[in-house]
């Protein structure tokens, strides 16, 4: 261990959380990360600065020239632990009690902790997130309410990975020297530190989703990370692993790249979903021509998702490594059986057609939805993956179909719909809800950067509804203040007045206007506790 250092004054009351997890030891391997690491990071987003200001002036993003050998020569990621071989259903969730109780006993083969989009980073939050995750690793979790429920730790729960925030954030209530650490590494560090040697002695691992890269070299600097974390720790090289999400459009053309960088820790790829959509709104902001229609229209038949996912399953293949598939965020419809019955059928062709392009496994959002994904991938795919199938014979997927437009309808309730989701969610996450139920949905941040970022688009280039009318500014602003008022008559005056509805419906107004904002988890970070 290093030498012992002064710990920094941390911007909120002291608690046994804080106690358990924030130790003199912990601290001091946080501190030796962001020694090592921090300049690199800012480096990386400086170069993120730099290539959106290339995409603003019309260069189109490419397979990159200088890694063809990478792409074109033969190559496997490090052979797959016995443990991770079957993943065919994860559940991702936030990281209180409750959740983490619920989706370790769910029957999924992985638990994906994620401090990322489900999550509001709350100091609580983020420090209570941890010990609950140490606790679950030492079989000593358990969710409580009074005499009314308890609920253990089953005999054999899901594997647990970690995604941590990505490198664009910082924890804000951790400086170090006077400025706050990276988030990455906050909540990779204290996983990491507290629960390494629990998961080794069970003949387990620290696993974990890495969330939001936009390049290779973004992973590369994610594997010096484990390295040096190994290293510290006095433990082999490669016993980190990490799948990296490929929600973005530049990782989408780096993803044998992200793969060779991450070899000897990798844990395969998994399909962004909505992010990426995202990300397809804000890398083309400049350009209406890259205008994407609602919601509904969006289904992985668009051709850009289409070659997206046959890209992302057959790089993973081909590098022996697992590909996964997207979230499926419907919850039961429990006073409505027979719209229950109808999402189900939804999640269950969804599922189908995820089975079907090879994925190994997929993501749910709801215990109630793991025997649903279940049942589709343990009758598609009869071993514990499909990586060592043969694939069908590919056609080369180039550039221009990854960058193909969406084409769709844009209607005044796809309008409606974005305004209310984006006001809910920001709304619950100024609370510290970051998994949101909105019309039998869980809404993650990815969602709501979705909606207010498309707002933003088809206000700035005047958008026509299928009606004809175009989305101007007084159009979204008054339906926004209906909004508003419907919340209001809807839930009682005193609760309002405590509500957070008004701010939230400020934040989306900044958001929809002036200059494009990169990330709505960032700018309106400040508001949290």
């Amino acid at each position: 261990m290093t030498t012992a250092v002064e710990m920094p004054e941390i911007a909120a009351s002291s608690s046994d959380a804080e106690r358990e997890i924030l130790t003199q030891d912990a601290f001091e391997f946080l501190r030796a990360l962001d020694r090592r690491f921090e300049a690199w990071r800012v480096h990386l987003l400086h170069e993120r600065e730099r290539r959106q200001e290339q995409f603003d002036r019309g260069v189109s993003p490419a397979f990159l020239p200088q890694t063809q050998s990478i792409r074109e020569s033969r190559w496997n990621v490090a052979p797959i632990p016995p443990e991770l071989l079957d993943r065919r259903v994860e559940i991702a969730g936030p990281t209180d009690k409750r959740t983490i109780v619920s989706a370790l006993n769910s029957g999924a083969c992985v638990f994906v902790a994620d401090f990322e989009d489900a999550n509001a980073p709350t100091w609580s939050n983020c420090i209570e997130g941890q010990r609950n995750l140490r606790d679950a690793n030492r079989r000593t979790l358990r969710s409580c309410n009074g005499e009314i429920w308890r609920y253990d730790l089953g005999p054999r729960p899901a594997v647990i990975f970690v995604r941590p925030r990505g490198w664009h954030m910082v924890e804000k209530h951790f400086p170090d020297s006077g400025a706050p650490i990276s988030a990455s590494l906050f909540d990779f560090g204290l996983y990491f530190f507290h629960n390494f040697r629990i998961l080794l002695n069970r003949g387990s691992a620290p696993y974990f989703y890495l969330p939001k890269l936009e390049s290779h070299l973004e992973a590369r600097l994610w594997n010096e990370v484990f390295l040096f974390a190994q290293e510290y720790a006095g433990i082999p090289r490669g016993t980190i692993r990490a799948a990296a999400a490929i929600e973005t459009v530049p990782a989408a053309f780096e993803m044998d790249e992200i793969l060779y960088e991450l070899r000897d820790h990798s844990a395969g790829l998994n399909c962004g979903g909505w992010d990426y959509v995202f990300s397809f709104i804000k890398k083309f902001r400049n350009h209406p021509q890259y205008l994407v229609p609602q919601r509904s229209e969006i289904t992985m038949e668009q051709p850009f998702l289409r070659f997206y996912v046959e890209l992302l399953v057959h790089t993973c293949h081909k590098r022996g490594i697992h590909a996964t598939g997207g979230l499926a965020a419907q919850i039961p419809i429990r006073c409505d059986l027979q719209e229950n019955q109808s999402a189900m059928e939804r999640v269950r062709a969804e599922k189908l057609r995820e089975v079907r392009a090879g994925f190994d496994g997929t993501w749910v959002a709801h215990p109630a939805l793991v025997p649903v994904a279940r049942g589709i991938f343990d009758k598609c795919m009869k071993g514990p993956n499909q990586i060592a199938l043969p694939a069908e014979k590919r056609p080369r997927i180039t550039a221009q179909d990854l960058l193909e437009a969406p084409q769709g309808r844009i209607t005044e309730a796809g309008l409606r719909r974005n305004i209310e989701v984006a006001l809910a969610y920001i709304e619950s996450w100024l609370g510290g809800d970051g998994w949101v139920p909105i019309d039998h949905l869980m809404e993650e941040a990815a969602m709501a950067e979705f909606c207010r970022a498309q707002l933003w688009q088809w206000i700035r280039y005047g958008a026509r509804l299928d009606n004809g009318h175009a989305i101007t500014w007084e159009l979204f602003a008054g339906i926004l203040e209906e909004t508003l008022e419907d919340v209001t008559q809807s839930i009682r005056p005193d609760v309002y007045r405590q509500s957070r509805f008004d701010r939230a419906g400020e934040i989306l107004k900044n958001f929809c206007t002036g200059d494009f904002q990169e990330h709505l988890t960032t700018s309106a970070c400040a508001e949290l506790a």
